[in-house]
């Protein structure tokens, strides 16, 4: 499985991969971008199974990043990753067709969504 990391946070990324590799025992390819452009291009290089990706940062923030992506790959699924509990952000995931948006403060619920979504064939 090809991940794809998208934050601008270096310790975040790190931190999302080595929690990834712990809970979810599959063979892991990791990409790694410190913003949504580079996310765009990364995406489109190497088509990845999963992306999960942070909403602020810049110059392209995560919810821009997603919705080019969905464009011209309408089947990627995208996480969105991130501290903000906030309901525009929730919306603006939903409709640039993110698959999930989760809190960086439970990433315990990317095993279940990723699993689930790798054993209905997603």
């Amino acid at each position: 499985m090809t991940i794809l990391i998208a934050d601008d946070n270096t310790q975040m990324r790190q931190s999302m991969i080595r929690f990834l590799l712990k809970h979810i025992p599959d063979h892991h390819t990791f990409l790694e971008a410190a913003d949504g452009k580079e996310a765009v291009e990364m995406y489109d290089r190497s088509t990845p199974d999963w992306a999960l990706m942070d909403v602020e940062m810049k110059p392209m923030n995560g919810l821009e990043a997603s919705r080019s992506i969905m464009t011209h790959h309408p089947a990627a699924k995208i996480i969105i990753v991130t501290s903000y509990d906030n309901r525009g952000y929730r919306e603006a995931a939903q409709n640039a067709g993110a698959t999930a948006y989760v809190l960086k403060s439970n990433l315990k619920s990317l095993i279940s969504i990723m699993s689930t979504a790798h054993m209905e064939g997603i």
